[in-house]
C-alpha cells in the first residue's frame, strides 16, 4: 500500500512553529529560510514516520537544531560550546548510545546531536535499555534525518 508525503502545512501549528523560530533566529536568518527549514524537516521526518502525532513538534525541534548549528558555523571562534554529531545509517544505535554518552559526560561543554543517512522510525529497544540500565535518558532519543 502506498501512502502520499502529507502536506508540507498540515495545520496552524506548524505556522506557530515557524514563527516562534524565526522570532528566536530574527536578524540571523530570513523568515523564507526558517520555514524552508521547516518544511524540509517535516519532510524528512514524515517520510519514516509510523505514528504521524507528534511530527509538528518534532519537525520544530529538529529545525531548531538545524538553524543552532547552523548559526554557529556562521560565527565560528564565539567561545560557544563545541558542536559534535555522530551520523550513522539508521540512527537508531551507535550515533544514539554515542550521542548520549558523551552529552552525559561533557555536559554544557559540549552540543551534541545524533542523526541517520537514513533514518528509522524508532531507537532499537535495546539500546534504549542499555543506556536505561547506564543511567541515561532515553526521552529525547529518536532517529532524526
Amino acid at each position: 500500500m502506498s501512502v502520499s508525503p502529507p502536506p508540507a502545512w498540515p495545520d496552524e501549528r506548524l505556522s506557530a512553529g515557524a514563527a516562534r523560530l524565526a522570532s528566536r533566529h530574527q536578524g540571523h536568518f530570513s523568515v523564507d529560510t526558517v520555514q524552508q527549514l521547516l518544511t524540509d524537516s517535516y519532510r524528512l521526518l514524515a517520510e519514516n514516520a509510523r505514528v504521524r502525532t507528534h511530527l509538528v513538534v518534532l519537525a520544530e525541534r529538529l529545525t531548531a537544531e538545524r538553524l543552532d548549528a547552523l548559526a554557529h558555523t556562521q560565527t565560528p571562534g564565539t567561545g560557544a560550546a563545541v558542536r559534535v554529531l555522530f551520523v550513522c545509517g539508521h540512527n537508531a544505535g551507535r550515533s544514539q548510545m554515542a550521542a548520549a554518552l558523551l552529552a552525559h559526560r561533557a555536559g554544557e561543554r559540549v552540543i551534541v546531536s545524533s542523526a541517520g543517512t537514513d533514518p528509522v522510525a524508532e531507537v532499537e529497544p535495546h539500546v534504549a535499555q542499555a543506556l536505561l540500565e547506564a543511567g541515561l535518558s532515553v526521552t529525547d532519543a529518536s532517529p532524526s534525518p
